[in-house]
């Protein structure tokens, strides 16, 4: 029997039960494809993180509980908080990470830890009627990321009363559907849907800002945002577009640890 340690933390929070939940697994060599993904899927988290503690920069992979995923963000988060607490010496302030998507960094500031992530580049495409179908609107515009579609609506009322179609949105051609609209506390909202990835909501993802802060940088003509993601669990984020990386940065909150034995 094999024993490997775990934690969740709830991301872009400080308060339990609020933010987004991962798992986070510190790993002293990888385990096998399948192992990890049935880890994932019995945690049953949008998200559980492997990492590598034994290579430098620290490796690190994200599974939902269906599928493994190039980039996360809120996973990312936690597993920064879970290194800085347990794994490395202190004083140390910035990690490094090897991921699918290449460089990633997680650094303290304050009492936040905060994420330098690759921006991706929003293109305008044309109206989708599986996405108007979906939504039961029509956006405003309508862009494509690496991974994702970010739909706008008017307004911050339409994205926190949205019941989208999500059978609807499993037809798309891509990881998840955003929809977002400049806030009326915040400078943007948003919401996340990726049924395709076992995840009907996602309570905060911190991946999909890296599209939607390029996207509002030129509309909003300024480098620095606070968002909020409007999920039933919520979350607040604070961004910054510098050149092409993004730092998404938020609290975190350590919510259990135990031990997997398999």
């Amino acid at each position: 029997m094999k024993s490997i340690p775990i934690f969740q933390v709830d991301a872009f929070t400080d308060q339990c039960f609020g933010g987004n939940p991962a798992a986070v697994c510190p790993l002293e060599k990888w385990l096998p494809d399948d192992i990890m993904l049935s880890i994932a899927s019995e945690n049953n988290l949008s998200e559980t993180a492997f990492v590598n503690i034994n290579t430098s920069p620290f490796a690190i992979r994200w599974f939902t509980p269906t599928m493994e995923v190039d980039l996360c963000g809120h996973a990312t988060l936690a597993t920064a908080r879970i290194l800085f607490d347990e794994y490395v010496s202190s004083g140390i302030n910035e990690i490094e990470f090897d991921s699918n998507r290449g460089s990633l960094r997680a650094f303290l500031k304050n009492d936040k830890i905060f994420l330098d992530f690759p921006s991706d580049s929003p293109s305008k495409i044309d109206n989708d009627p599986i996405v108007s179908d979906a939504l039961g609107a029509v956006p405003k515009e309508l862009l494509r990321g690496k991974d994702d579609i970010l739909a706008i609506l008017d307004n911050e009322s339409k994205i926190k009363h949205m019941k989208p179609d999500f059978n609807k949105i499993y037809e798309l051609d891509c990881r998840g559907l955003i929809i977002s609209a400049e806030g009326n506390h915040v400078d943007f909202v948003s919401r996340f849907f990726g049924p395709k990835c076992g995840i009907n909501e996602d309570p905060v993802t911190g991946s999909a800002h890296t599209l939607m802060i390029p996207y509002w940088s030129k509309v909003q003509n300024k480098s620095k945002f606070k968002a909020q993601q409007l999920s039933a669990r919520g979350g607040t984020l604070d961004c910054e577009l510098i050149d092409d990386r993004v730092f998404i940065g938020g609290s975190s909150y350590r919510y259990m640890q135990g031990i997997i034995n398999i």
